[in-house]
């Protein structure tokens, strides 16, 4: 195999071209929100609570009250989907430009029913969410976020485990020398779904009489501290994520170590580069951020809900336009901004290195998605490569080719493949990630801001 470095296009470090101080200031302002918004609702909360501050109205878009007149407006559907909108000159008719990102991530999800004891211990059981390598998630820090309903009915909003002084959960391995049935397993078999039971307890009622006194005391806790009971887990979104703050990574401190890259690093850098924009545009320019990614995009809130076109309807009519919901998508171009995934060096064998991608080379143009065969693909058109790479050449904004490893390794799946079903011409674009969907991705600080100039340059593009 030749050397990565020795093939495919516009490999030259993205380093190389962009202002080191501001790569590393907007490094920090990213890592200040990944910090703290580490589930869906968390992260859409993050993004309104900016785009307020930079003059964006929160609308409720089954109001039939007129608009204020703001051409920035902000819509939040159920908690976990957002749409930002910034009116252009033109008419709507004449589509919009838009950056489409998910917002959650793979992560442990606790059952409805959870609490039990077994062996002196208190636990919650849990099935996982996304696709993930369940042996990762063992014996680290948990913390628990979510929704809960006390007993007044009251929604609680739970952060337990971020701060140093509070407790967080773990998922217990089995010890090495008593691990031979585990090891000989194949490894996707090591940890069963069903393992993943989460310790949250373990000192006992001092009722004698409980017949499983460690779970009676942690109700007693839970009652005491959340003014919640057991019942209250029906109703409860509940989700777990590792207890871990990004880091900096190297001697050069050049790449962040942090939960939920994929894909809150697109959904930030978008609404950043819209956010931004100092010029009322030609065309609109929509954001737009989605939930269930990782589970098929299914739901009220994926990308398969219908929350963009009661959006658009919902402008029509406010405008005063005459032209449907469909012309609208059909004229429209997107940005499916998602990340892809990066030549690893301790697993080279799995990457065909000319259309593989490198940390630090620029944003990854993915042309197609899917797997062996491009099953389930979004497939690009060589006229939309074409327009967004005249874009990011003009403002120098450096980028690479790339596909999510061999021919039939395996592959992957994007929003791209739901934004062009409804007409939107449709281009992925994003980061190369090493580690991805492992509790703790790598990416490189210089991709995190070449992202922001892409999607900054694209919104003001348009066609």
């Amino acid at each position: 195999m030749k050397k990565p470095e020795e093939t495919g296009l516009n490999k030259t470090s993205a380093w190389d071209s962009v202002d080191r101080k501001a790569v590393d200031r907007f490094a920090t302002e990213y890592m200040s929100v990944i910090r703290d918004a580490k589930t869906e609702r968390e992260f859409v909360e993050a993004i309104a609570t900016i785009a307020q501050a930079e003059g964006y109205t929160l609308i409720d878009p089954l109001s039939r009250k007129a608009f204020p007149k703001s051409d920035k407006l902000l819509f939040i559907n159920r908690g976990k989907n957002a749409v930002l909108v910034r009116l252009g000159k033109h008419p709507l008719g004449d589509g919009v430009t838009m950056v489409a990102a998910h917002v959650d991530a793979p992560r442990i999800d606790v059952k409805q029913n959870p609490l039990f004891e077994s062996t002196g211990l208190a636990l919650f059981q849990t099935h996982y969410y996304g696709g993930i390598k369940k042996y990762q998630w063992v014996t680290i820090p948990l913390a628990l976020h979510g929704v809960v309903f006390d007993k007044n009915g009251r929604k609680l909003q739970l952060r337990i485990g971020e701060d140093e002084a509070d407790p967080v959960f773990s998922i217990s391995d089995i010890l090495p020398h008593l691990g031979q049935a585990q090891a000989e397993k194949k490894l996707s078999e090591g940890v069963a779904g069903e393992a993943l039971d989460a310790i949250v307890g373990h000192i006992p009622s001092s009722n004698k009489n409980e017949k499983t006194p460690v779970k009676a005391n942690s109700l007693k806790v839970i009652a005491e501290q959340l003014h919640i009971d057991e019942r209250a887990f029906a109703a409860a979104e509940l989700e777990m994520v590792p207890a871990m703050k990004p880091r900096e990574v190297g001697f050069d401190h050049s790449m962040i170590l942090a939960y939920g890259h994929d894909d809150r690093i697109c959904g930030y850098t978008a609404a950043r580069g819209l956010l931004d924009q100092r010029n009322v545009p030609d065309r609109t320019q929509i954001v737009l951020l989605v939930d269930k990614e990782e589970i098929g995009s299914d739901g009220d809130t994926g990308m398969q809900s219908e929350f963009l076109e009661l959006i658009i309807e919902r402008l029509l009519h406010e405008l005063n336009e005459k032209a449907t919901v469909r012309q609208v998508l059909w004229n429209s171009v997107a940005l499916s901004a998602d990340v892809g995934a990066g030549m690893d060096p301790n697993y080279l064998d799995v990457f065909e290195a000319a259309n593989a991608a490198t940390v630090g080379n620029g944003i990854v143009i993915t042309k197609f998605t899917g797997s062996r065969g491009k099953t389930s693909a979004h497939d690009a058109s060589a006229e939309t490569l074409h327009k967004f790479l005249e874009i990011l050449d003009k403002k120098a904004v450096p980028w690479q080719v790339a596909e999510m490893g061999k021919v039939d390794v395996g592959g992957g799946g994007t929003v791209a493949k739901f934004l062009s079903k409804r007409g939107i011409e449709t281009l992925d674009a994003g980061p190369a990630l090493l580690s991805m969907h492992a509790p703790q991705e790598l990416a490189s600080k210089a991709d995190l801001y070449c992202c922001y100039l892409a999607y900054r340059a694209f919104l003001e593009q348009g066609r």
